[in-house]
């Protein structure tokens, strides 16, 4: 059983419109709610950021050492 489906907890409200929650689109009231936060994510309205390290990392392929362009002819 879901805790908010308890007695005495708090309802959960859409995060788009806040209505309350349809257990069909659940954490959203309805298909439009969950297509609208589906657009945002699409469009970049929402990031995971990343790690400082993931920067800047030349956007090549690593340097595994094996088959350098000395051993080509």
């Amino acid at each position: 059983m879901c805790p908010s489906s308890e007695p005495g907890s708090k309802p959960v409200r859409c995060p788009i419109c806040g209505k309350p929650a349809a257990e069909a689109y659940r954490p959203f009231c309805s298909k439009r709610c969950a297509d609208i936060d589906l657009a945002k994510w699409f469009g970049g309205a929402y990031a995971v950021p990343g790690r400082a390290e993931d920067e800047g990392d030349g956007g090549g392929p690593p340097d595994s050492g094996e088959g350098s362009d000395k051993d080509k002819k």
